[in-house]
């Protein structure tokens, strides 16, 4: 079981483009930042800091470009900021959202564990249309997502090759990298993702 512990951004934007940003504080691959990139024609896109980032994350989701380019972020209690290759995005932060005040009542130990994420499964889809805590993962992988709190993303800012993306949107439709979507509402969650690989 490889563990991911860090923080996922879901932004949306007014121009149809969806943003994915992982910012990994300890995972099998080390310290990284990466940005999944769905555009409004469904276009997905990694942006990937280093070539052995790009053969996890692309064993386990799916793209149609991928580019290894110098990713930097910046994460404080106000503000993400991420640059990667194309793409520069500041994304402003407010206060726990009202999932991120129910998840503070459970023990991180149990909110995190793959047997209580595949139980719940069904009723994070009701909670939240496209979001999924349990699911099957690219070649014979098994993912868990294991959300410890929320906070709101209350404006951001993006630009591709310098054209601005639009202000912030709702993240839909939902998108399409794997089996589950981002919430629709722009925010940033604090989670341990789990993957199970096939034993060889």
């Amino acid at each position: 079981m490889d563990r991911f512990i860090g923080n996922i951004a879901g932004i949306g934007t007014a121009s149809g483009t969806r943003l994915v940003i992982g910012v990994w504080g300890e995972s099998p691959l080390g310290t990284f930042t990466d940005v999944m990139v769905e555009d409004a024609r469904g276009v997905r896109t990694l942006l990937a800091p280093t070539q052995s980032v790009v053969d996890y994350v692309s064993a386990t989701y799916t793209f149609d470009r991928i580019r290894v380019v110098d990713v930097s972020s910046t994460l404080n209690p106000k503000y993400l900021t991420v640059s990667a290759g194309p793409l520069e995005v500041t994304a402003e932060l407010g206060g726990v959202t009202g999932l991120g005040r129910m998840l503070g009542f459970i023990p991180a130990r149990l909110s995190t564990s793959p047997r209580w994420l595949s139980l719940i499964n069904p009723v994070a889809g009701l909670i939240m249309p496209g979001v999924q805590t349990a699911g099957s993962a690219g070649n014979g992988r098994t993912e868990y997502y294991g959300v410890t709190t929320a906070r709101k993303v209350t404006a951001a800012s993006a630009r591709w090759d310098g054209e601005d993306l639009g202000a912030i949107a709702q993240l839909t439709p939902p998108v399409r990298f794997g089996f589950s979507s981002a919430p629709a509402t722009p925010m940033l969650v604090t989670v341990v993702t789990s993957i199970k690989r096939p034993s060889v």
